[in-house]
């Protein structure tokens, strides 16, 4: 059993009402878990969001709480529904409707890593489940929720910047035949999950620290950023997925000659980032 669910890094002061998360760069792989896996080591963390909470480790001097995850992707998925249940993994759950994220092995407790690998041997039982849901999926959450109400509470808004990576393979069809693929892919569903201006102020943010940055496609952002993005109550949600090869070699699962670099390139992104939500703050202040 993991130590913590998560981690949380406050800032000495809240001074924006932005929110950084890392979902997916959990590490903390349960020996038992490990046991009942017919992957090994480094086929088990392909779904990993590795070296994420490093990459975003400057948000709390900026002003901002960064939230982590400690359950590896693998074990569970704290980007799907507590109710997004696999009956071809777990037994005792019912067959729904369909639901291409389960159908493809990637519910709430994932059937498969990368490249459609089988991560177990037989079935899970559903109490398994729930467990795991109940000590890593709801703690997380019910912090997440509770970092965005008080950025509402301070700031009149809550902006959740959902942390990111993508394989590298996964850009192959995006852009134009021939043209450079994105850097970075912003998801706010199209639209539904943050407003506009807020959108639009991140997209510039990395541009100028010269990433290449496309919206919603392939990756428009799944439960958090469907949940958490309700732009009509000032809580906005944008997933962020940064290309791995700009600071990691994706076959041995380490940081490549460019991961300082980046990291240091990122810092300054986050630090604009961070600004947008301290213009919320100058607009309380007013009233």
């Amino acid at each position: 059993m993991l130590k913590t669910a998560y981690n949380l890094t406050r800032p000495d002061e809240r001074t924006t009402s932005v929110v950084f998360a890392s979902p997916h760069s959990g590490r903390d792989y349960p020996e038992s878990f490990l046991r009942r896996a017919v992957l090994n080591a480094s086929e088990i963390r392909s779904s990993e969001d590795a070296f994420v909470d490093q990459l975003f480790a400057a948000v709390p001097s900026l002003g901002a709480p960064l939230l982590t995850a400690n359950a590896p992707r693998a074990y569970l998925d704290l980007n799907r529904g507590p109710d997004e249940l696999d009956a071809a993994l777990i037994e005792g759950v019912r067959r729904a409707a369909h639901n291409p994220r389960i159908a493809s092995g990637l519910g709430v407790i994932p059937r498969v890593v990368a490249n459609g690998r089988h991560i177990y041997r037989g079935k899970l039982t559903l109490v398994e489940a729930h467990q795991r849901i109940a000590n890593y999926w709801r703690p997380y959450h019910d912090q997440l929720q509770t970092l965005l109400d008080e950025s509402s509470n301070i700031f009149g808004e809550a902006i959740l910047i959902d942390c990111h990576s993508m394989p590298h393979e996964a850009l192959e069809n995006v852009g134009p035949p021939g043209g450079a693929r994105p850097d970075v892919v912003l998801g706010d569903r199209f639209g539904a999950a943050a407003a506009g201006s807020i959108v639009e102020r991140v997209e510039a943010a990395f541009a100028s620290a010269g990433l290449r940055v496309a919206r919603n496609m392939p990756f428009a952002g799944a439960f958090i950023t469907q949940h958490y993005g309700r732009p009509a109550r000032q809580q906005h949600a944008i997933q962020v997925e940064i290309d791995r090869a700009l600071y990691m070699n994706e076959r041995t699962l380490e940081p490549n000659e460019n991961f300082e670099s980046f990291k240091t390139l990122l810092s300054g992104v986050v630090a604009e980032i961070a600004d947008i939500g301290r213009a919320a703050d100058q607009k309380v202040a007013a009233e």
